[in-house]
């Protein structure tokens, strides 16, 4: 997603390689979504003014690379301040669209920006747009691992989440999540969509 260059986990979720992706992934040529995609044709890597790798296929709704030339879905802008309800307003709206990947980009963005008492919260936010992220795709054993490392970040804000972040909701519902990934066939982003919020928290 947004690794450093060469690098296996990253640099934001703290997501690997061998956890995002799977074999299913590589047997449909799918680069996983913390797995910078590699291209193997004749095109040079597309980088970014500090000479950072920067991938320019588009990718669909779900962050898989598409083939060059393909309408894609938008990436999400990087380094964008948002309060923290901006946040969680535009996340929820992309989960809602089913876009998981895209939701964890702005949750990125609330992590680098976030005071260091809350940079643990956001990262695990995070984590678990991506753990939707790799359910959707049908890769459980990618799913699992973040959405654990996601609920194990959000443990310790339980007794006081700020902003009216759901974290006994959310726990509950990756662990839902979680155990019908043991089933076949993938789940639907959007049917499966979290809310981050308690209900009746101000939107906005």
């Amino acid at each position: 997603m947004r690794e450093r260059p060469g690098g296996a986990v990253c640099e934001h979720c703290g997501a690997g390689a061998a956890a995002a992706g799977g074999a299913a992934d590589a047997e449909a040529g799918d680069a996983p979504a913390h797995e910078p995609a590699r291209d193997t044709g004749s095109r040079r890597r597309d980088r970014d003014e500090e000479g950072r790798a920067r991938s320019a296929r588009p990718r669909d709704g779900l962050g898989r690379p598409l083939p060059y030339g393909s309408p894609g879905v938008a990436r999400q802008p990087e380094g964008v301040v948002r309060t923290p309800a901006q946040s969680l307003t535009e996340a929820q709206r992309l989960l809602d669209d089913g876009m998981p990947f895209h939701a964890h980009e702005v949750l990125e963005d609330a992590w680098k920006t976030a005071p260091d008492a809350e940079r643990e919260l956001w990262r695990g936010l995070a984590q678990l747009a991506v753990g939707l992220t790799h359910a959707a795709r049908g890769n459980a054993v990618g799913g699992r691992a973040l959405l654990d490392r996601g609920t194990a970040a959000l443990a310790p804000y339980a007794d006081a989440a700020p902003y009216g972040i759901d974290i006994a909701g959310l726990t509950a519902w990756a662990r839902d999540l979680s155990g019908r990934l043991d089933g076949p066939g993938t789940v639907s982003a959007t049917e499966s969509a979290p809310r981050l919020r308690a209900t009746g928290e101000r939107e906005t």
